[in-house]
């Protein structure tokens, strides 16, 4: 049995966490990023969408530390921001390519 039931703090900010991996385009630029870092340039062409669009859902991902960034000149490379976002989209992965 689970003794731990997290505060209403925690319930609140795992549940954004959490509903950040609900858009379709959020999970193809985290997906993307599992090969390495990236340029909004680079994931506005491999996604096909408009770099405002993927500027945008970057903010997002930056603000709840799905991703990071670091600046090379007039460029800004994207990455994962840490191995457990590539651990939950794996684990996501699995869960739903399980037979029924």
């Amino acid at each position: 049995m689970h003794e731990y039931i997290p505060v209403d703090e925690e319930i609140i900010d795992l549940a954004a966490f959490l509903k950040t991996f609900g858009d379709p385009t959020r999970l193809r630029i985290l997906f993307l990023l599992l090969d390495g870092e990236q340029n909004v340039h680079d994931i506005s062409t491999a996604l096909e969408l408009q770099q405002p669009t993927i500027s945008h859902q970057l903010k997002i991902l930056r603000h709840l530390r799905l991703v990071r960034y670091r600046k090379e000149g007039r460029s800004v490379w994207y990455s994962l921001n840490d191995e457990h976002i590539a651990k939950i989209l794996t684990i996501g992965m699995e869960h739903i390519q399980e037979p029924s």
